[in-house]
C-alpha cells in the first residue's frame, strides 16, 4: 500500500513514481486542498473519491479576517491578550531575509521589530528552512511545549506542526500566497478546543475575502484552480489555461461524472467493438499527447 499526504506538495512525475512502488499497490492520496471535484473526476478517473467535510470532534472553525497595515497596532493588542489567556501565536512571512526582487515583509525583520518593539516582553522565537534541523527541531519542541509566545516562520511549519495550544495565525503578505497554501497555514491554529483566528496581512481584495467566507478546502481550490489554471491533463504542467474543450466541461459536473462512469465501464470489457471504437477516437484525437502521457 502507498499512502501520501500533502498530496497537493507532489509533482505530477513524483505522484505517478509513487504509485509504482511495488506490484499494483492499493494507493491512498490525501490533502486538505484538494484538486477540485470536477477535475478530480479527469485526473483520478481510477480513484474512489472520499470526502470529509467536518471537523475532528472537539474543534472549532478558525475564525478569518483581513487585517490593513492601518489596523496592525490594534491587532498586536490582540495579540498581547491572547498570550495573556496561555495560548500561542504563529506569524508566517514569505521570505527569510530581504529581497530586491520582491516587496514583503521578510521573517528576519518581522521577528526583530516584534522582540524590540511591538510585542516586546513576550518570548519570541525565529525559524526557517535555513537553520540546521537540529537547531529547527528544538525550536519547534520548545514552541510545542509551551516555552515560545510567538513563533516568526516561513512556510517550514506549513505542514507536519500540530501544537493544539495556538490560537492565532497570523500571514504577512498574504497576498503573496495562494490561496490553498493560505488554508493549509491557517490549518496549522484550530487545532484545540480553543477559538481561533487567521488574521490575512493585506488589503481586502475578492481573492482574500473568500478565506474569510469559507472553511471548505474544495472551495478555496476550486477558486484557486479557476484563478492559476488547471493546467494540461495529459502533460505535466499544472497551471495554467487548459486546452479548449476539456476545459470546457470542468463547468459541467454531471457530464463529467456521467463521463467517468462510462469510462470505467468501457475499461471492464476493453476488448469490445465499442470500447476500441472510443481508443480510436481518442488516438486520433489527441495523437502524440496521448503516447507522451502514456510514456510519463
Amino acid at each position: 500500500m502507498v499512502i501520501t499526504d500533502e498530496q497537493h506538495r507532489f509533482g505530477v512525475r513524483q505522484r505517478t513514481l509513487l504509485s509504482d512502488k511495488g506490484g499494483s499497490p492499493n494507493v491512498l492520496v490525501m490533502s486538505a486542498t484538494p484538486i477540485p471535484r470536477t477535475l478530480s473526476l479527469i485526473l483520478y478517473g481510477d480513484l474512489d473519491i472520499s470526502i470529509v467535510d467536518e471537523l475532528p470532534p472537539g474543534r472549532t472553525p478558525v475564525k478569518t479576517s483581513i487585517v490593513p497595515e492601518a489596523k496592525r497596532q490594534a491587532m498586536y493588542g490582540f495579540l498581547r491578550d491572547e498570550v495573556k489567556k496561555g495560548r500561542q501565536i504563529y506569524v508566517v512571512c514569505p521570505l527569510i531575509e530581504e529581497s530586491e526582487a520582491m516587496d514583503a515583509a521578510p521573517a528576519e525583520v518581522i521577528y526583530e521589530n516584534l522582540r524590540a518593539r511591538d510585542l516586546r516582553g513576550l518570548r519570541i522565537a525565529l525559524v526557517h528552512g535555513r537553520l540546521k534541523a537540529a537547531d529547527k527541531d528544538t525550536i519547534l519542541s520548545d514552541f510545542h511545549a509551551g516555552k515560545i509566545d510567538v513563533l516568526v516562520s516561513t512556510t517550514v511549519i506549513e505542514v507536519g506542526v500540530n501544537v493544539p495550544n495556538a490560537s492565532v495565525m497570523v500571514i504577512e503578505n498574504a497576498e503573496r500566497f495562494g490561496l490553498a497554501q493560505l488554508h493549509q497555514l491557517r490549518g496549522r491554529v484550530g487545532r484545540g478546543a480553543a477559538v481561533s483566528y487567521c488574521f490575512l496581512m493585506a488589503e481586502p481584495n475578492e481573492r482574500l475575502r473568500l478565506m474569510t467566507r469559507t472553511n471548505d478546502g474544495f472551495e478555496i481550490a476550486q477558486k484557486d484552480m479557476e484563478l492559476r489554471g488547471p493546467g494540461e491533463i495529459l502533460g505535466q504542467r499544472q497551471s495554467g489555461a487548459m486546452a479548449l474543450g476539456a476545459g470546457a466541461l470542468l463547468s459541467d459536473t454531471e457530464l463529467l461524472k456521467e463521463t467517468h462512469d462510462e469510462a470505467r465501464g468501457l475499461l471492464t470489457r476493453p476488448d469490445s467493438e465499442e470500447a476500441r471504437a472510443v481508443i480510436e477516437l481518442a488516438q486520433r484525437a489527441l495523437g502524440e499527447r496521448l503516447k507522451d502521457a502514456a510514456m510519463n
